[in-house]
């Protein structure tokens, strides 16, 4: 069987990690990055204007300007705010990877974008405040002085991001088949839990159900 999973994830939880284990374990294509060089081949726009788009949405009010600003001709010919001409970028990217069937992606929204699709697998990944605090700085290299700085602010840019694009709220268990706790268990044990429970659901319920 074919199958889908999307990761989201607090900064430093170790998603983007845990995700690529998890590809590697079920043998399916990793989409992180790889996002931004698509997104970029597609729209024409450069890959540092694409990443800036996360930043941007460290301010709400920020992100919320930059999108009345206009970029270019859209789709069909019509002028469009530049943050929404990344998003619907990237939103026929994650389509054209659920209609293929297969796939860990990281972020994106993707788990709003694939709700329609069957068997896909959205997957939350937190951890504590200092446990993430800790990772950034043991293995993202963010210097010790800024860690804190960091983590909150792209925590804020993921909510701000999020809930600007969906009709849902980042973070909420409602959301998500399977939320995972990253300081109670190692990167390779969450994927193997992942694993475990994408190989032994029952695709046949919703997550409302």
């Amino acid at each position: 069987m074919d199958r889908l999973i999307t990761i989201s994830r607090e900064y430093g939880s170790g998603g983007r990690i845990i995700g690529k284990m998890v590809a590697n374990m079920l043998n399916l294509p990793f989409y992180d990055k790889e996002l931004i060089d698509m997104a970029a081949r597609k729209s024409g726009l450069s890959k540092e204007i694409i990443e800036s788009a996360e930043l941007r949405a460290k301010s709400s009010l920020s992100y919320t300007l930059s999108s009345t600003v206009t970029f270019g001709e859209g789709f069909g010919g019509d002028t469009i705010p530049m943050n929404e001409k990344l998003f619907l970028t990237q939103f026929e990217i994650i389509n054209q990877i659920g209609r293929d069937g297969k796939g860990v992606i990281v972020g994106r929204c993707a788990d709003y974008v694939l709700r329609e699709f069957e068997n896909v697998t959205n997957v939350f990944i937190f951890g504590e405040y200092e446990d993430r605090v800790k990772r950034c700085i043991n293995q993202y290299g963010v210097d010790p002085k800024e860690a804190e700085k960091t983590v909150k602010a792209y925590d804020k840019a993921r909510v701000n991001y999020y809930n600007y694009h969906t009709a849902s709220k980042w973070g909420s268990y409602k959301n998500y088949d399977l939320m995972i706790n990253t300081s109670v268990l190692s990167d390779e044990a969450a994927a193997k839990q992942i694993v475990e429970f994408v190989r032994n659901r029952d695709y046949t319920q919703s997550i409302e159900d």
